[in-house]
């Protein structure tokens, strides 16, 4: 059996949501698959941190499938198409390395201040979606913010001024909170 092209795998997509395709994969929205978007998000992350190259080919195929399921039922809905997938990928890269397509400078601090200022401007034109608290907190932190320089007028707020400190200390060091927290649950849970 010769190997499957990413045009061979589009057209797979679309037989198994056509009409004598899948009963599963036909009825999937864009809400029925949200877990697994999440799932196959962390199993890419298991596979990265067993240093298992072999299931991160295969996790990241799922991701991939994720993406192109979702595509197809846009497409399907006449929401856009793996192609404006593609396209607005494309651009965003071209538009948020200026470093690279343009005359920016091209030094680490440059290109994140930039990549900030960048990202900054996008979210004027689109909906910001909510992150995990721990992710939000996170960026919220990289971008500068010092939590010991905030007021928390409630218990409550003083908690949560507690866990930004904690994830400020831990970012600093390198460590990703997420990542952290979620590997010491996993060792303690055995």
């Amino acid at each position: 059996m010769h190997r499957k092209s990413f045009t061979d795998l589009r057209a797979l997509i679309a037989t198994l949501r056509g009409e004598d395709g899948c009963p599963w994969d036909r009825a999937q929205t864009h809400t029925s698959l949200r877990p697994y978007m999440l799932e196959e998000a962390y199993e890419v992350i298991a596979a990265i941190d067993a240093s298992d190259p072999d299931a991160l080919a295969d996790e990241l195929g799922d991701v991939l499938l994720q993406v192109l399921l979702h595509s197809q039922i846009a497409a399907e809905a006449g929401e856009f198409t793996l192609d404006d997938v593609i396209d607005n990928l494309a651009r965003k890269l071209i538009r948020r390395h200026p470093h690279v397509f343009e005359d920016a400078p091209n030094d680490i601090e440059s290109i994140k201040r930039t990549w900030e200022q960048i990202k900054g401007k996008e979210g004027a034109h689109h909906k910001v979606y909510p992150l995990p608290a721990l992710i939000a907190a996170r960026k919220l932190i990289e971008a500068g913010f010092d939590p010991d320089a905030a007021d928390y007028p409630t218990p409550e707020l003083a908690a949560g001024g507690e866990l930004l400190r904690a994830i400020k200390s831990v970012w600093e060091k390198g460590i990703d909170p997420e990542i952290a927290l979620q590997r010491t649950v996993s060792h303690l849970a055995g």
